[in-house]
């Protein structure tokens, strides 16, 4: 598949800290890095906290080459009422774990989001945009990556979107049982972006790691869709009946706002290492890896 690493690729990357490891996109890493045996530790809470320094610097050890952070405060409504919370975690924390790669001379893999854009834009975002998050789960994400890039640290800070994947709750799952078990179900359509698999973004995190790219990069699956295109489509890969019907976001009110247009370009990770799959693509390859009983 283009836009993935090849098989023999990531010999000299390790050892790894995958953190956040029993995550979806911890999942991802663990399974990948498992497939190329490469040297590999996955953490997650309680064994480590990375808004404490000190649990930082006992589970990160001076051997490590590369630190992988999958982990993060991701409930959009939530960081409205919590953003205190979400700020230690997406930010703060991150800002932990750059200063102490930048200690050990490790390299830091950084996710973060669309949401740091204002969603205003009738064009892809570029990876040097600028950022005008427009809700609070945006806002602290926006603030991670300025620790990141003021930190001194090596660094590859992705941004992604819509992520999904064969495990772990997210918008494929939901829907697919929604979908099963309702006669009508309204989806949103007036919100664009780009829909990613977990494996995917995982796989091309580490083909642009293992080819020396630094700094900041989109990784996401080609094409977009608003989320109704994108519900309709699990809907019929799903082999269910439901009535899958557009909506707008003032019909479905959410506590946190989300930005009308979010997609990213990926044109700069696509100059690297090829074409992404297109989003049809790789959702047809992820459905076809659940479990009969999701589906």
């Amino acid at each position: 598949m283009t836009g993935e690493a090849d098989p023999s690729s990531g010999r000299g990357v390790g050892p790894v800290v995958v953190v956040g490891a029993l995550g979806m996109l911890g999942r991802a890493w663990r399974e990948l890095l498992q497939s190329r045996g490469i040297e590999h530790t996955g953490l997650d809470l309680p064994t480590l906290d990375i808004t404490d320094p000190q649990s930082i610097t006992e589970h990160i050890g001076k051997d490590v080459r590369t630190v992988i952070n999958c982990a993060a405060f991701t409930d959009v409504d939530g960081c409205e009422d919590q953003e205190p919370a979400a700020h230690r975690l997406n930010a703060e924390a991150v800002g932990h774990l750059a200063d102490h790669c930048k200690t050990i001379g490790a390299t830091l893999i950084h996710y973060s989001t669309d949401y740091v854009f204002d969603g205003k834009a009738d064009s892809p975002y570029t990876t040097d945009h600028h950022r005008d998050p427009v809700n609070a789960y945006g806002r602290t994400k926006a603030d991670g990556e300025i620790l990141i890039e003021d930190s001194g640290c090596d660094f590859l800070l992705i941004r992604t979107s819509w992520l999904y994947a064969p495990w772990a709750r997210n918008f494929v799952s939901g829907m697919i049982r929604l979908t099963r078990e309702r006669d009508e179900l309204n989806v949103v359509d007036d919100q664009r972006g780009r829909p990613t698999s977990a494996q995917h973004l995982a796989a091309s995190s580490l083909s642009l790691l293992d080819m020396g790219e630094r700094g900041a990069f989109h990784v996401t699956d080609d094409g977009e869709c608003s989320w109704y295109e994108f519900a309709c489509e699990i809907k019929r890969l799903a082999g269910n009946t439901c009535d899958v019907k557009p909506c707008t976001s003032e019909e479905f009110k959410r506590p946190a706002a989300r930005p009308a247009y979010s997609v990213l370009d990926i044109s700069k990770t696509e100059s690297v290492l090829g074409p992404m799959p297109d989003w049809k693509h790789n959702l047809a390859e992820v459905i076809g890896q659940m479990e009969p009983q999701s589906v």
